[in-house]
């Protein structure tokens, strides 16, 4: 085929968004209901195609977040690209998909195409009884997943908790992302061996129980090291599997 006879496939540019936060100690992702079809009725992930040709992927994806969602000032990473041939019934469309994941986030408001917007529980989001538009169930595990690898190498986990915080309110934000049980006591010591992860700060705290604990903040390292990798699995008296961080690549 000569250069002047070939024509670029008619290809759309669109972008998605997984929006991940903590609500009432479980991890909630954003979803729209989509207002127009194809998929109308159904739950999505926020997105929409590009404006035009001078629209920046970036400016695409807040502009859609804003629209949608009501939400700005949010910090988004790149995910992934996702452009299989089918994944949506209006031609040929390549997502560039974000993520964020941030504590504290508002009610989401929607508009423009969505008929609703909401938070719900990942794990109601990824089951199966949920219908969810194009790929997005896919877009979604993957966003979750680098969520909770996140925090295995970065501090993230501490911005979760208030300015000052016990131990055990740092493992109730692993376990909501992780979505696990943890051992208290093989938590704290990898806690305590991650370096610069958290320092103590101020007098101790009573619980709930009545007992004493000690207050935290947030270290001067973003990077832990050594990470808190999800590895060991655990079966205790009950039957019920409780996965614990170890130290490295090791078994905890």
């Amino acid at each position: 085929m000569h250069a002047e006879q070939w024509e670029p496939p008619a290809v759309l540019l669109a972008v998605d968004l997984v929006i991940l936060t903590l609500r009432d100690a479980r991890l909630h992702v954003l979803l729209v209901e989509r207002g127009i079809e194809p998929y109308r009725g159904a739950l999505a992930l926020p997105g929409g195609f590009l404006r035009d040709e001078h629209e920046g992927i970036e400016e695409a994806a807040r502009r859609e977040l804003s629209e949608e969602a009501g939400l700005v000032d949010v910090h988004l990473e790149t995910l992934g690209v996702y452009g299989e041939p089918g994944r949506d019934p209006r031609g040929r469309v390549v997502s560039i998909a974000h993520l964020a994941i941030a504590p504290r986030l508002p009610e989401p408001v929607a508009g423009t195409d969505a008929a609703g917007a909401c938070w719900t529980p990942v794990e109601d989001a990824l089951s199966s009884g949920v219908e969810l538009a194009f790929d997005h169930r896919q877009i979604m595990s993957d966003g979750v997943e680098r969520a909770r690898t996140k925090l295995e190498y970065t501090a993230l986990a501490t911005a979760f908790c208030g300015e000052t915080f016990t131990i055990s309110e740092l493992q109730q934000v692993y376990e909501a992302v992780w979505g696990i049980r943890l051992d208290p006591r093989n938590f704290y010591r990898k806690v305590q061996g991650s370096r610069g992860f958290i320092v103590a700060d101020g007098p101790m705290r009573r619980t709930a129980n009545g007992r004493p604990a000690r207050l935290f903040r947030a270290g001067p390292v973003q990077m832990l090291n050594p990470p808190m990798v999800r590895s060991a699995h655990v079966m205790p008296q009950g039957g019920s599997a409780v996965q614990t961080p170890a130290e490295g690549g090791g078994q905890a």
